[in-house]
């Protein structure tokens, strides 16, 4: 991630990404909300979650760096500071889906993520 985009850690911070705002596309879910003014920390954070439904853990692990490899090229550019965001696997999708596609459905995802009150 560059410097403007950090990885979320803590457990709080995936659960109140999950109580937010979400976006589905095809090869991912999107949670997204916006921090607090007192959380500390600049730029966008950003987490990645893939289940075990997603299959065995080489699976969700290809899963993962599919979602880290989107999110490494588009958040700096399309997401916002001040934000949380966390991209959950799809079962097969997140594996399969052309890679390009899943680019442009982080965009759109996000676009929509922050048009909504």
């Amino acid at each position: 991630m560059s410097d403007s985009v950090t990885t979320l850690n803590k457990r709080r911070d995936f659960l109140r990404a999950a109580s937010a705002r979400r976006q589905g596309t095809p090869g991912f879910l999107l949670q997204a909300r916006p921090r607090d003014p007192s959380e500390p920390c600049k730029g966008a954070r950003v987490g990645f979650t893939c289940s075990k439904k997603l299959g065995n853990a080489v699976a969700r692990n290809r899963a993962k760096r599919r979602l880290r490899e989107i999110a490494r090229l588009i958040l700096p550019e399309a997401g916002r500071a001040g934000w949380d965001y966390v991209l959950v696997g799809r079962h097969t999708a997140t594996a399969t889906r052309d890679f390009a596609q899943m680019q442009a459905d982080l965009k759109r995802a996000l676009d929509r993520v922050h048009t909504t009150p």
